[in-house]
């Protein structure tokens, strides 16, 4: 599929990015919902009709970027770019679908192997080289290691450290990271291939 401003597939080392399709759903939900993965998620559960929902309704939205990511045929991960408008005065509309927002999941089972770093690093090239964004911001939970570790090999700046503002419904309220890098700032894609 191609959008406007993005064309998919993409070959990542040994990943292939694409767009989702129904036929992904029942695969990504076998991992997506387990413990482990939810740990780390607002939005803890998620079920087949609203995924292929959300997949769906970005396929017609160039600002909303959704891909799973293949190794030998089987999904590993998933990630997402979200398109939004930056602050700004009304005297000129640079800030408008100026910032994008990044998440990204992977199973498990290949956790460790640089999927992650890979495919947020694709997403992150995408936004921009592609769409020409001004920036891209990334969160998660302070104590999810491995997700920041991912954002700081992308180059991705710790900007914020919120004490406490997270609600976690096993561990009550924890501290939340979000991390942004600016385009100026973006040195491109890392060259370690993921995989295997």
């Amino acid at each position: 599929m191609t959008t406007p401003y993005v064309s998919w597939p993409r070959e990542v080392g040994d990943l292939r990015l694409r767009v989702p399709t129904s036929r992904d759903v029942d695969r990504v939900l076998a991992w997506r919902n387990e413990p482990d993965v939810t740990r780390w998620l607002l939005r803890t559960t998620q079920d087949a009709d609203g995924l292929r929902a959300s997949w769906r309704r970005a396929l017609d939205d160039p600002y909303d970027q959704r891909v799973v990511a293949d190794l030998d045929g089987v999904v590993v991960a998933t990630a997402s770019l979200s398109v939004d408008d930056g602050m700004g005065q009304p005297g000129s509309d640079a800030w408008r679908r100026a910032e994008g927002s990044l998440g990204y999941l992977v199973d498990p089972v290949y956790a460790g192997r640089g999927i992650a770093t890979a495919v947020a690093g694709a997403l992150l090239d995408v936004a921009f080289t592609d769409l020409g964004l001004h920036r891209v911001t990334a969160g998660c939970f302070a104590a999810n290691a491995a997700s920041w570790r991912v954002m700081e090999k992308l180059g991705m700046r710790r900007e914020q450290h919120g004490v406490r503002d997270s609600w976690h419904d096993e561990l009550g309220w924890v501290d939340g990271y979000t991390y942004g890098i600016l385009a100026e700032e973006w040195a491109g894609p890392p060259t370690v291939g993921a995989a295997g």
